[in-house]
């Protein structure tokens, strides 16, 4: 049944929360394309790039800027084309509207003001990365971006540091290898996989660990938008993990990094990790190593 027709003027409106490519223009619902061409306004992060996925599939519809910058007095304007019985359309740049955008803003602002708000589904760069990382998909949080200050953000990685589900963040090109690091340097080095311009030409999924991560993008400039999936603690993969390390001393073990070119100092550390022991215990077993 069609749940979607345009309602007559002088009743409210509806928002419609509308999923669009993340890459792939081809990636759009049969719906979302019916929505969208009956929409009154359409509400778009960045209007220019919308504008290029109407183009694709001929759709006229007038366009209102929404976006971070200017949300604090365009969702009154929303608002109030919504409670005169217009419907609007708000989209973002790709994925889920709603989802780490000021869409959150216009979406408790048109509850307040009781209009109805329904979702129109479809991608979303969330979902995609977590199935194909190979992590655990039963349970996972999603985290969205981590606080841009370094100390902030290493306040939040702490708090995460005994989450047992697998962890799901975005991130920025220019942020990605310091945000690794830190992620290195607090949950040791797990298991995870970085997602990159997915459904696009030059998608990418790299997957390992966080060291090996970390030698990748320094050999590699990081381009696009990523989403990082990350594995959980305490999960049995880990748990067999550190078993089998008791297999070996803990001399042999460092000197097994040492081997590979890692430098002592790090060494230790990775070390200290795999066994979850204390650094200081570490290091005197390392006092004869060159």
């Amino acid at each position: 049944m069609d749940s979607d027709k345009t309602i007559d003027k002088g009743k409210r409106g509806i928002l419609y929360l509308c999923a669009t490519p993340i890459g792939n223009l081809e990636d759009i619902t049969i719906r979302a394309l019916k929505v969208l061409r009956k929409a009154d306004f359409i509400a778009a992060e960045d209007t220019r790039h919308t504008l290029k996925l109407l183009n694709r599939y001929r759709i006229k519809v007038p366009l209102i800027s929404y976006h971070e910058h200017n949300k604090n007095y365009r969702k009154h304007e929303i608002i109030d084309k919504l409670t005169t019985g217009n419907n609007v359309v708000m989209v973002s740049d790709a994925g889920m509207p709603g989802i780490s955008d000021p869409g959150e803003d216009l979406v408790k602002e048109a509850i307040e003001a009781g209009i109805e708000v329904r979702p129109i589904p479809g991608p979303t760069a969330l979902i995609a990365a977590v199935v194909i990382s190979g992590l655990p998909t039963g349970r996972f949080i999603f985290e969205g971006f981590l606080p841009r200050n370094k100390k902030d953000r290493e306040s939040r990685l702490k708090d995460l540091k005994t989450e047992t589900r697998t962890m799901v963040f975005y991130e920025s090109p220019h942020r990605l290898k310091q945000t690794l690091n830190q992620m290195y340097e607090i949950f040791g080095d797990r298991k995870l996989a970085i997602a990159r311009e997915m459904t696009k030409a030059y998608e990418e999924v790299f997957r390992g660990n966080i060291s090996d991560a970390l030698k990748h993008f320094a050999e590699k400039t990081p381009r696009g938008e990523f989403t990082i999936v990350v594995a959980g603690s305490g999960n049995k993969e880990k748990m067999e993990q550190t078993s089998c390390w008791e297999q070996i001393s803990i001399k042999d073990h460092i000197k097994m990094y040492i081997e590979q070119g890692i430098p002592k100092k790090e060494s230790i550390k990775k070390v200290a990790k795999d066994r979850n022991l204390p650094k200081t215990k570490v290091y005197r077993e390392s006092f004869d190593l060159e």
